[in-house]
């Protein structure tokens, strides 16, 4: 472990203010390294209909995981640990280039947002708003706020349809194969419920089967409102 983990694992979060645009509990901390992340305790979420089992906070850090693990590269370091108003996910803060226009950015077919679709399939992503988006000043692109993600039903929400009905490439395929191969299943269902969990493995292999991005479910509504 390094010392930025370390960090964010077990030292102390200075509160300095709230994002005040979050629909739930959203806390800008400073770290002893002097570096800042995001602590989302789960005693400020506000309970969803839809996701009335676990907790938005052991999602994010699921969404880190198969991140890292599928070799995504989207999502900043979350843990999930103790703070100043009890347990909850703590994400690495990412600093923003405020001049980019992301709404243009992620209409294009670039192969970084192509990764975020993919990604997004992955996960079940039921809230990729434009404002999830994170582009640096050397235009590397991270996603956000992955707590509504993983539901055993299909709820994918994306402001990135770009990809639809596209073929995967070989390499998006091999990627899937060994995600699948690669996935901690016990480690899952300590932050997933088993319902979630295996609906993950489902979509992966329905992925590989069907080889191709999905359309739209007709079911549910394509775009998260507001987008973004």
């Amino acid at each position: 472990m390094d010392t930025e983990d370390k960090v964010l694992i077990t030292g102390e979060l200075e509160v300095l203010g709230r994002l005040v645009d979050a629909s739930n509990a959203s806390l800008l901390c400073q770290l002893e390294d002097g570096a800042q992340a995001i602590y989302k305790p789960i005693s400020g979420e506000r309970p969803l209909w839809d996701f009335p089992d676990g907790n938005l906070a052991s999602r994010e850090v699921a969404a880190f995981y198969i991140s890292e693990v599928g070799n995504f590269g989207l999502v900043p370091k979350t843990v999930l640990r103790d703070g100043p108003f009890g347990m909850g996910a703590v994400q690495r803060w990412i600093e923003v280039d405020d001049s980019k226009d992301i709404v243009a950015i992620a209409q294009v077919s670039s192969p970084e947002l192509r990764n975020m679709a993919l990604f997004d399939v992955v996960v079940n992503n039921a809230d990729r708003k434009f404002g999830h988006i994170l582009i640096t000043t050397d235009e590397k692109i991270y996603g956000c706020d992955h707590g509504v993600s993983f539901h055993e039903e299909n709820k994918l929400r994306t402001v990135i349809w770009q990809f639809a009905d596209t073929s995967l490439f070989s390499a998006e395929i091999e990627q899937l194969s060994q995600l699948l191969n690669d996935l901690d299943v016990d480690y899952l269902q300590s932050l997933l419920t088993g319902a979630e969990v295996d609906a993950l493995q489902t979509r992966i292999r329905n992925l590989l089967v069907e080889a191709k991005f999905p359309l739209p479910n007709s079911d549910w509504p394509a775009v998260p409102w507001p987008p973004y």
